[in-house]
């Protein structure tokens, strides 16, 4: 599964990234949320991967989104937009 994440700055600002390459970086949280979520769909339609967009904290992992095929996905799974 490849995973975009969603990660604070030095500054506060959020960057989104993939694979520890920076995407896109000194967002606002909602527009980094946005743009995480926009990115991970696209690649999704674009290549038939499951992908999931999360958000890493000190404690815990937040998934804020996951694009699966339908073969993939159980009662339990819910794609989110």
């Amino acid at each position: 599964m490849v995973i975009i994440s969603l990660k604070q700055g030095r500054n506060g600002n959020w960057n989104v990234t993939r694979a520890h390459i920076t995407l896109f970086s000194d967002l606002q949280l909602e527009a980094g949320i946005a743009l995480a979520k926009e990115v991970a769909y696209d690649e999704h339609v674009r290549s038939g991967r499951p992908l999931r967009v999360e958000m890493p904290g000190p404690a815990s992992t937040l998934v804020l989104a996951r694009y699966l095929n339908a073969s993939e996905a159980s009662s339990k799974d819910v794609m989110a937009a």
